[in-house]
């Protein structure tokens, strides 16, 4: 007889066993056991369910789930690779990496790492793939990270002559290669559109063939991701403005910072007038922070 924890991770084991493609349990395991065996070794049946039936219940419900929030959580990524070849992206990662949290928040924690081990999800799409995972990931995190009390002017003087300025912890900086932010933020501005399309005005209009995906050519973009009034906002920032932050979030003091900046020949002529204005943007938009 299996006992209690026996049972719980054999239930864990069948529930996540890839549906079919008509969305049923398999007849079969991934290791070639019978799922009818399976089933009637961990769950009884009642007078309407066999064991099997009962099971696949779980089966489906689970992977509806836990596709459909990784859809949501990354409508960029399945945007650039296409609803079949994301869906085919999203199974092997789940069956990878499988949900270890109570909350379905974390459920993509792993996917960046997992998609440089597993380029073969993404041919043709590598870094613009990479890039929308890391922005969209990092969405997430600014959303929900903490957010201390900002710092005043009173506390800045009080910081000594070379500061260690903090950054709050919802603040993520990104180094990109493709326009992502851009095209995430068009991804939703066209969602909104639709939604004030009614369904009487869509059914009078001509059928169109779907257009085809036209990806954004290459481009060197510094990004800030932050929240501000319970939303998340990107803002693009120039290289050297994006340096000095990095060294801040590293820890590094104010002077080290601003000194370790390789200033282009154009920044650097306005250089005073460039950290003046940064610095007063970031402190109005509250990036910087009381330490615990």
């Amino acid at each position: 007889m299996m006992d209690l924890d026996q049972i719980q991770r054999g239930m864990f084991d069948a529930v996540r066993q890839p549906l079919t493609a008509d969305e049923n349990m398999r007849q079969r395991t991934r290791d070639g056991r019978s799922s009818r065996a399976v089933a009637e070794a961990i769950i009884k049946p009642n007078d309407r369910l066999t064991s099997f039936e009962r099971l696949e219940i779980y089966n489906r419900q689970y992977w509806l789930r836990v596709l459909s929030a990784l859809a949501e959580d990354f409508e960029g990524l399945r945007l650039i690779l296409g609803d079949k070849a994301f869906d085919k992206l999203a199974v092997g990662y789940l069956l990878d990496c499988p949900s270890q949290s109570f909350t379905l928040r974390n459920l993509g924690s792993r996917l960046e790492g997992w998609l440089r081990g597993h380029r073969e999800y993404i041919v043709g799409a590598e870094e613009i793939a990479i890039d929308m995972v890391r922005l969209e990931w990092a969405e997430i995190e600014a959303f929900d990270e903490a957010e201390l009390p900002r710092l005043s002017e009173t506390d800045v003087t009080e910081l000594g002559d070379d500061p260690q300025l903090k950054l709050q912890p919802h603040l993520r900086l990104l180094e990109l290669h493709y326009p992502v932010d851009a095209m995430l933020l068009g991804i939703r501005r066209a969602q909104r559109e639709f939604g004030m399309v009614s369904n009487a005005v869509e059914e009078r209009s001509p059928r169109r063939r779907p257009r085809k995906r036209v990806l954004p050519k290459p481009e060197s973009i510094c990004l800030a991701v932050h929240r501000a009034d319970n939303s998340v906002y990107f803002k693009r920032l120039d290289r050297e403005a994006f340096a000095i932050l990095q060294a801040l979030q590293a820890g590094k003091p104010l002077s080290q910072a601003v000194d370790g900046v390789e200033w282009s020949a154009d920044a650097a002529e306005h250089a005073a007038e460039n950290l003046q204005a940064w610095f007063a943007l970031w402190s109005s938009l509250g990036w910087f922070c009381k330490s615990n």
